[in-house]
């Protein structure tokens, strides 16, 4: 009988080595590396993981050292998915991982959802019906189709007023990223186009056929087709489940509802499924970002490890303690309370001043005392709530001669609406400026850039500097409207008139054009008060045209380079603009009911607790000093000068946490 002998491999001192499992060697000592949280997020590799991650504790650092992690583990590097808002962020975090360890982090599978849906649509275009090399629509593109189907269905042409293709644009993206449908979002946030509705959905319907027909999708077009692939087709659900086995997602609290079903789909039956972010960031609920995705993760996924990191790498004990208070009065929140390492520091100042004009003096004042104690004018930012609130500000700015760059709003001179009040006032200034009566003219009715050629001419063999507008419109037989505003300009223009009393005449005048002319008019009312706000601080209507003439700055904060010759400047910058970033001194300025917060969320829970959030994240960019500041008095058109009060975010916070200044002008 022949016996069967087994071979069975034993270690040195004779142990079946299947009992004791060879451990990985890991290059990086992790525990000494990375704090407690964040090791501990790092450490946590399976189930969902929800890691919230407060301003300034190394959220960044987290992801990299997870993914160095994961790969020193042994985990093939083309089955981990890092999704992220800009292609920048994936790029860097890999390269960071890759110095870590080596190479392998770079075949990690790493960009925006968007990147990532086109990757995987085009290598299953089959499965929906396109050709692989579809076309995608960039958001200008989609306006222009809209556009062309809105002329072939006659709307063009339409006599009532009717949203143009970039409102469209916005309307139809906005119920793909809430997931809602068009008639919520026309209700909510362009009731003014609800008698409209039913050609809005019409376009929509033939937009969405267009596309179909010539083998393109839009942007939003990537995420919902996805979607749809994850959801109806269960070979290729199975087929990203067996390729992507670790699912790391960065800011989840700036995903819309369709990224966050998205997420949710990909984590299959593993679930292992890493979020990052900080609710108390979530800010961007105008572009479709859904606060509720990250306060319903431990809800949709019942086992989730919650990881809180709370240690600050960036301010000072003292702005802490501040900014911990600002969030504290939240309604809905993960509770964190963020501490440092960093010296105490100056508590942060809140700063109140008479007028607008005197804040925008303190800031000048205080900016260059920084740069005279050895702070860099890159080091300093001042940070609004909406672009308009800088305005008095530039100009103080430009006489000092310090250097500024703005970001996240065009300078108010740029925006269409300002343009065409300064157009009035340089009539008024100077008669025989042809490029400001060109552009007025063509904001009547009737009025092409044809006839208002032939009455600028008209104007133009007057040949004088002191145009005489009552006697033009007696001369001339032109159409009412024309005849209104040669009215209007002839009552501005006498001389006794300061600037501010001749916007008292052109606003009323202009006020139905601009409701004409503009889809978001209501938004651009308030520019107008600003800017007659400004002009009270001037008797000369010279002088305030010529303080308006300011270099145009860029528009883009991530596109950091000094203007003309100058290797410095400072940064101007709207909070949203400025998430993510940090300076040794920020000023955040007009902090009053009815900017910060803004009037337009006052009706709404939800938006005010978001505007709480943007004082949150506007005061956490700074490292070391912070000044709060607020006019007391303001003007308003058609009340004259107001008293303000200061917003409701910082009243009830204890005068323990910042010292308070009243300026005095001497």
């Amino acid at each position: 009988m022949v016996k069967k002998y087994s071979l069975k491999r034993v270690n040195r001192i004779g142990v079946d080595e299947k009992q004791k499992p060879i451990e990985p060697i890991f290059k990086l000592d992790y525990k000494n590396l990375l704090n407690t949280a964040q090791y501990e997020a790092v450490m946590t590799t399976e189930g969902p993981v929800l890691v919230i991650a407060g301003a300034g504790t190394g959220k960044t650092r987290t992801l990299v050292y997870r993914v160095a992690r994961l790969i020193e583990s042994g985990v093939n590097p083309g089955s981990i998915l890092l999704l992220t808002f800009t292609r920048k962020a994936s790029q860097e975090m890999l390269r960071r991982a890759s110095e870590l360890i080596d190479a392998r982090c770079e075949k990690v599978s790493g960009g925006t959802f968007h990147s990532f849906a086109n990757l995987i649509l085009r290598k299953f275009s089959n499965k929906i019906g396109l050709n692989s090399n579809f076309t995608i629509l960039d958001q200008s593109d989609s306006e222009d189709v809209i556009n062309l189907v809105r002329g072939n269905l006659g709307f063009d042409k339409n006599k009532k007023r009717f949203p143009k293709k970039q409102t469209l644009e916005d309307i139809f993206s906005l119920a793909v990223n809430r997931q809602k449908p068009i008639e919520e979002i026309v209700d909510e946030d362009y009731h003014h186009f609800i008698d409209s509705l039913s050609e809005i959905l019409r376009i929509f319907k033939e937009y969405t056929e267009f596309k179909k027909r010539n083998s393109m999708l839009d942007y939003d077009d990537l995420l919902l087709t996805l979607k749809k692939l994850l959801v109806e087709n269960e070979d290729f659900r199975k087929y990203i489940h067996r390729t992507y086995k670790y699912i790391m997602v960065d800011e989840f609290q700036d995903t819309n509802k369709l990224q966050a079903d998205i997420v949710a789909l990909l984590g299959g039956s593993s679930r292992n499924i890493m979020v990052v972010g900080d609710d108390s960031q979530s800010i961007y609920s105008f572009r479709g970002a859904n606060f509720k995705n990250i306060i319903d993760f431990p809800n949709q996924f019942k086992d989730a490890k919650l990881i809180t990191i709370e240690e600050n790498y960036r301010s000072t004990q003292a702005i802490l303690n501040f900014t911990n208070e600002i969030i504290a009065h939240a309604k809905e929140k993960f509770p964190k309370v963020l501490f440092t390492k960093n010296s105490f520091g100056d508590l942060p100042y809140l700063v109140s001043a008479d007028s607008d004009n005197l804040q925008s003096k303190f800031i000048v004042e205080k900016i260059l005392e920084l740069r005279e104690e050895g702070i860099d004018l890159k080091e300093m930012s001042v940070l609004f709530r909406s672009g308009y609130l800088s305005f008095d500000l530039e100009i103080e700015l430009n006489k000092a001669g310090i250097p500024f760059k703005k970001f996240g709003g065009m300078k108010f001179i740029e925006t269409a609406h300002v343009k065409d009040v300064m157009s009035l006032l340089r009539i008024i200034n100077n008669p025989t400026d042809k490029i400001s009566w060109f552009r007025v003219l063509q904001l009547l009715a009737g009025i092409g850039p044809k006839k208002a050629r032939d009455i600028i001419d008209d104007i133009d063999r007057t040949s004088s500097v002191k145009l005489d507008f009552q006697k033009f419109i007696r001369d001339k037989n032109y159409p009412e409207n024309v005849g209104s505003l040669f009215d209007t300009l002839s009552k501005s223009s006498k001389a006794s008139l300061s600037p501010s009393d001749k916007l008292n005449i052109l606003l009323p005048y202009y006020e139905p054009l601009l409701r004409e002319k503009y889809d978001d008019f209501h938004k651009r009312l308030k520019d107008l008060e600003i800017f007659q706000m400004i002009s009270e601080n001037y008797r000369s209507l010279n002088s305030f045209l010529d303080d308006l003439a300011l270099e145009p700055p860029s528009s883009s904060i991530y596109d950091i380079a000094a203007s003309g010759n100058e290797e410095e400047f400072l940064t101007l910058s709207t909070i949203h603009s400025a998430k993510g970033l940090e300076w040794n001194s920020v000023f955040v300025i007009s902090v009053v009911e009815g900017f910060f917060p803004s009037s337009r969320s006052a009706e709404s829970f939800d938006d005010i607790e978001e505007e709480r959030r943007l004082m949150y994240v506007a005061c956490t960019r700074a490292k070391r000093n912070l000044f709060i500041t607020y006019p007391m008095t303001l003007f308003e058109r058609g009340n004259g000068l107001v008293f303000t009060k200061v917003s409701r975010f910082l009243s009830p916070i204890n005068n323990e946490y910042f010292d308070e200044w009243v300026l005095n002008e001497e």
